[in-house]
């Protein structure tokens, strides 16, 4: 069975976790990585044993199926619109880019080249929350009334989250680093959605990313929804998405525990999911003009709309 080769481009937390992830896959080859922090592109590669190139444009040349971009949002736009000029494939780490400008660069050179483009949103992916998806178009919990986004975090950026930019108002914070999963994830189920009033608050200190910040907004179908996210509290970090329905609510805390409640019982965590295919296999399936299950840059600038908003009161 001939593999597919991916290049990695950005060797931080997330682009080890996707290593790690595709170590063992039998139809994927990783041929380069590469990241402009050397000392942590030659610490991966060693640990890894993977070919550490020396320049970005080295790894384009090596014309990989698909280049992963996991590196900062300032960079994102730059680093696809090169891979897309060379007629490669790019699946690209969220947010889309670092603002809308950007982004719209991004759609219209996928569109117009005719790349495979898709863009790293986990929650797609997961049993747990396919299983979610599943359950909201079935009606399982009646008409969908209400939706809520909950993230509260102990402290922003979080102990295993330090690096140069994610605490910085320019690229970092977690309005551009969590919301985005979510607002993707209500964009699929509910379709596009609008923010119609909000309140974002920041430290005093102008290099420091958000601290607080409530929205109220609704879907193309009028379903309300509110968007409430804390920083620097004293309790441990909680994420929920819930939806309450005339017959029942949805719950998805912490990323993949699901319980449903149904009127007059209590909330019973669900398990036992079918498997889905991972966002790799989905990427092979493109590979081979088959249907696949990708969120494309359009889908992407939906949401950095969202996110741009979020960011500006």
């Amino acid at each position: 069975m001939k593999k597919i080769s991916l290049a990695i481009v950005g060797t931080g937390i997330i682009g080890e976790k996707i290593i790690n992830q595709l170590q063992h896959h039998e139809q994927v080859e990783i041929i380069a990585l590469f990241d402009q922090n050397n000392e942590r592109l030659l610490e991966i590669a060693n640990t890894y044993q993977l070919f550490a190139a020396s320049s970005y444009e080295e790894v384009l040349q090596l014309k990989p199926d698909w280049v992963y971009i996991g590196t900062p949002p300032i960079t994102h736009a730059s680093l696809s619109l090169q891979a897309i000029a060379e007629g490669l494939n790019v699946l690209c780490e969220k947010p889309l880019a670092h603002d809308v400008e950007d982004s719209e660069h991004m759609v219209k050179a996928a569109t117009k080249s005719g790349a495979l483009n898709a863009m790293h949103f986990p929650l797609m992916y997961s049993p747990t929350v396919r299983h979610f998806m599943k359950l909201i178009e079935k009606k399982t919990i009646g008409e969908p009334i209400r939706i809520e986004l909950q993230a509260y975090f102990t402290d922003w950026p979080r102990a295993w989250q330090q690096n140069s930019w994610i605490a910085s108002r320019e690229q970092g914070g977690f309005i551009r680093e969590v919301f985005p999963h979510f607002l993707q994830l209500m964009y699929r189920m509910f379709g596009r959605l609008t923010i119609r009033q909000h309140q974002t608050i920041f430290p005093d200190d102008e290099t420091l990313a958000e601290t607080s910040v409530m929205a109220l907004g609704e879907t193309v179908t009028n379903i309300p929804f509110l968007l409430n996210g804390l920083a620097g509290i004293g309790q441990q970090e909680d994420l929920s998405l819930i939806v309450y329905g005339t017959e029942g609510v949805l719950k998805l805390c912490n990323w993949s525990e699901l319980s449903m409640a149904q009127k007059n019982s209590p909330f019973e965590i669900l398990t036992s999911f079918d498997p889905v295919p991972s966002i790799i296999d989905e990427c092979i399936l493109a590979l081979s003009h088959q249907e696949a299950m990708l969120v494309h840059f359009e889908e992407g600038l939906e949401v950095q709309r969202l996110i741009n908003q979020l960011l500006h009161n």
